[in-house]
């Protein structure tokens, strides 16, 4: 058995342990990553990239994403940059921004919810009214008409999300304006418009039956303004949970489907449906035809563009061998945003939600190896102690744009709203919202 894995057995233990020491003192969560080293607690592997320890703000107006999984990624020029914090915020100990969001929260009321992400950190998620995936999150905006404002500890694309589905009176707030996601940010509107011109000519605009010849499709992940770009063309949005059946609708109203931004979602997906690698070209933007030839589109089910998760693409079909030898008997549960051998090698796949679910079922005494973000795979190893839980990659990296909301931002946020402002609004315009809606309307109404 490799070192590694005899470690993560041990740090089960330890954090089973850890986790009863703050049941009985009633201690509030250690932070991850104020002014220590992070340290995976599946494993006891140092991160992938020292820096990621390092308190958001100072590296919040680098270029480029941050370190960690994303840092190779091109960000866009104009992506927003957050501003610096009161000196009050950064200088703060772990106990005393514990206190202030807390107070600040308890001051606030139903006025404010906080939504966290599944990827957050532990401190964040904590203090959260709701826990989920970006959809979910956005649903629980669109299901408290009562609150004033909400506070998305996620990324960009979700808040613009929230904004959509929330009331025109309330207010989404982004803790941390550099959270951002590369993933989202692999496909601007700029290129989204450039490729629909390119199939439009090269695929024309009827099809026999009265399909159209192309149905855009965009996963969560993607900016308002594609959302709405799917919304003006006949398109629809889709998320890890349901992108089959969001396929399986689009095909019974075009010929084929172009989907962004995320290649492994789609092609995970459609290989699922029967549908041939050689029917699902890859576009790249920066390319004429996406790199592809007439007959290659032509003859397309379905055109992936060529975006992709940095963290799920870190898993590898090595990975899972060598979990397999390690833990005979092992079972394996994946993404579908990881490249399609990790997943055809994996026991199962599927959203966030499917993974939670997974582990909640399973019997005592199992072990399982999941390709995802590492916050979420320690979080589901802390309320599952009975069962053998790690991640796949051994020096994964957490989400390093999640990563940035850090509780300082928090404390700030929730402050701030106490003192009548409103900091950070992430607002999405009338036009972008209304072909936005629509988008995501056919995708609450497409049923299995």
């Amino acid at each position: 058995m490799s070192s590694v894995h005899e470690l993560i057995r041990g740090a089960a233990m330890r954090e089973a342990a850890a986790r009863e020491t703050t049941r009985t003192t009633g201690r509030p969560l250690a932070s991850a990553g104020h002014r220590r080293p992070i340290v995976l607690r599946a494993t006891g592997v140092s991160s992938c990239d020292t820096e990621l320890a390092d308190d958001p703000w100072a590296i919040d107006r680098d270029p480029g994403y941050g370190p960690g999984a994303s840092s190779a990624d091109t960000i866009p020029s104009l992506a927003p940059r957050q501003g610096p914090l009161p000196a009050e915020y950064t200088s703060a100990s772990d106990a005393e921004l514990t206190e202030r969001i807390m107070a600040a929260k308890a001051a606030l009321g139903d006025r404010v919810q906080i939504l966290g992400h599944f990827y957050q950190r532990d401190e964040i998620v904590q203090h959260a009214d709701f826990v989920g995936d970006s959809f979910m999150l956005a649903q629980a905006a669109k299901e408290h008409p009562e609150a004033e404002a909400f506070v998305f500890c996620g990324v960009h694309f979700m808040a613009e999300t929230a904004d959509i589905l929330s009331g025109p009176d309330q207010a989404v707030i982004l803790p941390n304006l550099a959270a951002g996601c590369s993933m989202a940010d692999m496909a601007t509107i700029d290129q989204v418009e450039e490729c629909w011109k390119q199939l439009t000519a090269t695929l024309g605009t009827g099809a026999p039956g009265g399909l159209q010849p192309v149905i855009p499709v965009t996963y969560m992940n993607s900016s308002a303004a594609i959302k709405a770009f799917c919304g003006r063309n006949g398109g629809i949005v889709c998320t890890s949970s349901n992108a089959r059946t969001v396929l399986e609708w689009a095909f019974e109203r075009g010929q084929r489907v172009v989907f962004f931004p995320d290649q492994h979602l789609g092609r995970n997906t459609a290989k699922a449906m029967g549908i041939t690698e050689e029917e699902m070209p890859l576009w790249r933007p920066h390319l004429a035809l996406g790199g592809n030839t007439a007959a290659e589109l032509e003859a397309a089910r379905v055109i992936l563009w060529n975006g992709f998760c940095s963290v799920h693409k870190r898993f590898t079909v090595a990975q899972i061998e060598q979990a397999r030898a390690d833990f005979p008997g092992l079972t394996v549960i994946v993404h579908p945003e990881c490249p399609a051998a990790v997943v055809d090698a994996a026991d199962g796949a599927g959203s966030t939600e499917y993974i939670r679910k997974e582990i909640e079922a399973a019997a005592p005494g199992s072990v399982i190896a999941i390709g995802t973000e590492i916050n979420l795979v320690n979080r589901l190893q802390q309320q599952r102690p009975d069962l053998t839980i790690f991640c796949l990659d051994p020096v994964v990296c957490p989400c390093s744009t999640m990563y940035r909301i850090h509780p300082a931002y928090l404390a700030w946020t929730l402050e701030a709203l106490l003192a009548g402002e409103t900091p950070n609004q992430i607002s999405v315009s009338a036009e972008v919202a209304d072909d936005s809606r629509v988008a995501l309307e056919r995708m609450l109404a497409a049923r299995p």
